[in-house]
């Protein structure tokens, strides 16, 4: 047996902490001197504390690992593969996101000293009005808050491909977004999930055609708050008004783009002369 000092130098983990996974049940002492309430770990634990670590540094939460330390059926190491495939794909996206980060900065350092300044891309966003034929979308309209909205996007557009195959319907366009909410809330935006479809089944809409500021961004999603700045800046300096919710269409798939830089993504705004 291993005193929970032991233990805890040979884990890399604190007494304190040892003391709050048995808590939350994460990992409990093998015994507990009733006497004294000195707590020790069998060596056998040393390989569960480990696997802990392990899943730890793959940036899985403890509520996570919880749940995967639970798994004690035939599948549980099918069920941890799918889980850290999962997880991988999660960190990928993260690391994209630094490395357009990082190469963003450089720009921006270089182009200040060249004394340009800093905010200056705005005016590289170009703008055109574009007239928009209606069209029967297939739809899926949820609340969504800040943090559903990575995964809340595969998972919505997932079951509306998955209805327009079971029924066998016909696939006019990529999937779109369409913003309800009149101001961005944290806690939840009301907001559509899209597919343009050649029949009019339950379950689809029209949506309505008609003038639209439209501009294109090739890049990641983080940059799409500036492509609506320069949307409604467009639109009140030309004299219009918006007359319906802004809608963005996915024309690539992002999982299938090579780097952030390949993702287009157009961003419509429905509007008429004031």
């Amino acid at each position: 047996m291993l005193s929970i000092g032991e233990f805890s130098k040979i884990c890399g983990v604190s007494t304190k902490t040892l003391r709050y996974y048995a808590e939350i049940g994460l990992i409990n002492p093998d015994e507990i001197n009733p006497e004294n309430g000195y707590r020790y770990y069998s060596i056998r634990q040393l390989k569960k504390m480990l696997f802990i670590n392990r899943l730890k540094s793959y940036h899985f939460s403890l509520e996570e690992i919880k749940t995967i330390m639970e798994w004690e059926d035939d599948q549980s190491e099918e069920k941890l593969g799918i889980v850290l495939n999962r997880k991988r794909r999660e960190i990928q996206e993260k690391l994209n996101a630094f490395e357009y980060t990082l190469k963003q900065m450089s720009n921006d350092i270089l182009n200040l000293e060249k004394g340009i300044p800093i905010m200056s891309y705005l005016g590289d966003i170009e703008v055109q009005l574009v007239e928009i034929q209606p069209m029967n979308i297939l739809y899926m309209r949820q609340m969504m808050t800040s943090d559903d909205y990575a995964l809340g996007y595969g998972t919505y557009f997932g079951r509306l491909y998955e209805k327009a195959a079971t029924e066998k319907l016909t696939l006019l366009g990529t999937p779109m977004t369409i913003y309800h909410s009149p101001e961005y809330n944290p806690a939840g935006n009301d907001t559509e999930f899209a597919i343009p479809i050649k029949e009019p089944v339950k379950g689809t809409r029209d949506l309505p055609g008609g003038l639209c500021a439209k501009s294109v961004l090739k890049g990641p999603y983080s940059e799409l708050t500036s492509v609506y700045a320069k949307l409604r800046e467009w639109v009140e300096n030309e004299g219009y008004k918006l007359v319906s919710s802004p809608y963005e269409v996915y024309v690539t798939d992002p999982n299938q783009a090579s780097a952030a830089e390949g993702m287009i993504t157009e961003v419509y705004f429905p509007v008429k002369k004031k």
